[in-house]
């Protein structure tokens, strides 16, 4: 039996959570009405530098709602990395246009965006640009690409809240960024999601679409067939608050990293996927890359630190391996490749350096034992 105990990730509730949940409980708004809903939208969009953000129910509404809200549906197609998880593709075929997967650019885990200009066709609606594991992708080249042929951008930035391309904050940059408050991300409501927007046109509609498609001045009129996806307003409660932490919480899961790189960077099993100089990243899970001539060894090394009771996480399998995606067939090397060499070690705020340490000590040991 292990003396350890990492998981893979923890939520980290270091300020007023309990605070306003308990303001929620004592106002009696504890749904999808009150003063929480309101603030926790308000300082969402000032800190993402959006003029406006329509809270959600959790990620994936997020981004259905996104997609319906730009008109996307049947005999609509749209652009997906192959290399996410599945609710980026789930939502689009919820809304019922087909996925077109994308792969991976050589030198990074996200969508290439020179790969993705051959799969536009007369069909394509939309390009969904995933932030993954806390580094950007090329999104400034996607939306040139997008500008090009008329199609709508939207951001899936579920793990990479807090982080920047070029000087602007991800989810700020296309037509709709999408965010999720689920238990491991950057921040937490336990469930919910965010959609932000730059058009005040596509804030009104995702308001709509939220709140079961009703004229928001003619209550129980529906202008047209929507969903329950609104946010409660003691998650929002949550949500505020952790907001209220959100550089302090950001800031240790970056020192974190630096922990993790310095201990790994020299070490032959380890390759350096930094993020391009024009971006800032946020450590969502520490992402461990293994060379070429280790890959084969992973699933023994995540059994190994199991062992040693360090919880690890598979990096994503590719979808256009799973028989519940329909796709124009392609050929997807760079995120297999991803898939089969990645894993994610533990992140979050009460992780210590000293447990980082211990954690890189018994990966070197495995390696060094092979």
């Amino acid at each position: 039996m292990s003396e350890l105990n990492i998981p893979i990730s923890k939520h980290s509730m270091i300020g007023n959570e309990k605070k306003y949940v308990n303001e929620a409980l004592a106002s009696g708004w504890i749904s999808s009405s009150g003063k929480f809903i309101k603030r926790f939208e308000e300082d969402f969009a000032k800190f993402s530098n959006a003029p406006f953000a329509v809270s959600m129910s959790n990620g994936t509404t997020a981004i259905v709602t996104a997609l319906k809200a730009l008109g996307v549906g049947r005999g609509d197609e749209v652009i997906v990395p192959t290399l996410t998880f599945g609710a980026t593709a789930n939502a689009v075929a919820t809304a019922g246009a087909a996925v077109v997967f994308a792969d991976c650019a050589t030198t990074s885990w996200n969508i290439d965006p020179e790969g993705i200009e051959k799969l536009i066709t007369s069909k394509t609606k939309a390009i969904i640009a995933v932030h993954l594991y806390g580094h950007a992708c090329n999104v400034m080249r996607i939306k040139e690409l997008c500008d090009k042929y008329g199609l709508y951008l939207i951001e899936d930035c579920a793990e990479a809240l807090g982080v920047e391309y070029r000087g602007s904050k991800v989810g700020a940059i296309g037509d709709i960024g999408t965010f999720s408050f689920f238990g491991n991300k950057n921040i937490s409501t336990g469930e919910g999601g965010m959609c932000v927007t730059s058009s005040s046109d596509t804030d009104e509609k995702l308001r709509i679409l939220r709140d079961h498609g009703m004229d928001p001045k003619k209550r129980y009129w529906h202008l047209e067939a929507g969903y329950n996806h609104r946010m409660t307003n003691l998650q929002a409660a949550i949500g505020t608050a952790q907001l209220e932490n959100i550089e302090k919480l950001l800031k240790r899961r970056n020192e974190i990293h630096e922990c993790y790189y310095n201990e790994l960077v020299n070490e032959n099993f380890f390759l350096d996927v930094a993020p391009p100089k024009s971006c800032s990243f946020v450590n969502w899970l520490f992402p461990l890359c293994l060379s070429d001539s280790c890959a084969d060894s992973k699933k023994l090394l995540m059994d190994y630190l199991k062992g040693k009771g360090i919880d690890t996480r598979n990096f994503f399998f590719p979808l256009h391996q799973m028989s519940a995606y329909s796709s124009p067939p392609g050929d997807f090397p760079n995120a297999t490749a991803f898939s089969k060499r990645g894993l994610n070690l533990p992140t979050y705020y009460h992780l210590s350096d000293q447990s980082v340490r211990i954690i890189c000590k018994h990966v070197r040991e495995f390696f060094s034992s092979q």
